[in-house]
């Protein structure tokens, strides 16, 4: 059997903060350097404060371009009364990938300690995109990166990976 090659993914990236500025939001940046230097295409990037229309304005273009495989969004995941993040992606969402959110803080547990417990990290898929939602720290978005997205983005994992689901994603 043939080693899948890695195939490039667009991906767009959204940052969410109502104090950061596109010239010191280092956690989207984090991101974009990660997914560009393993192989994938920038597809769009956005900053907008902690509110749930804008948020869900953004990414729902980005889910409705064909161009955007999958969105990562860093930033209002914590538990203030402005975070909102996962509760602006929920109700886009045709399935909620449970998995992601409980294997982020598992993971955040070993950096974090009990801290992890205050992280809502979500994924899901809307309309055939995967779509991520990491905390706002550069530590959270590298965990996230480099410990689960980076790997299940890649066609070469094994035993299986999310890249290779997205043939079949449109299937009724």
């Amino acid at each position: 059997m043939r080693e899948p090659e890695f195939l490039p993914l667009p991906i767009a990236v959204l940052t969410v903060s109502d104090t950061r500025t596109e010239a010191d939001d280092a956690s989207g940046q984090t991101l974009v350097e990660r997914l560009t230097t393993a192989g994938h295409h920038l597809a769009g990037r956005a900053l907008v404060p902690d509110d749930i229309y804008r948020i869900r304005a953004v990414v729902s273009a980005w889910i409705a371009d064909p161009g955007v495989q999958v969105v990562l969004i860093t930033g209002g995941t914590g538990m203030t009364g402005r975070d909102s993040t996962p509760e602006a992606i929920r109700p886009l969402l045709d399935k909620v990938i449970d998995g992601f959110g409980e294997l982020f803080r598992a993971l955040s547990l070993e950096e974090i300690g009990t801290s992890t417990l205050q992280s809502r990290a979500l994924g899901g898929l809307a309309n055939a995109t995967f779509i991520f939602c990491l905390p706002g720290s550069t530590g959270a978005c590298r965990t996230g990166w480099d410990r689960i997205l980076r790997p299940q983005l890649d066609a070469r994992t094994h035993p299986c990976n999310l890249v290779e689901l997205l043939p079949r994603l449109r299937e009724r």
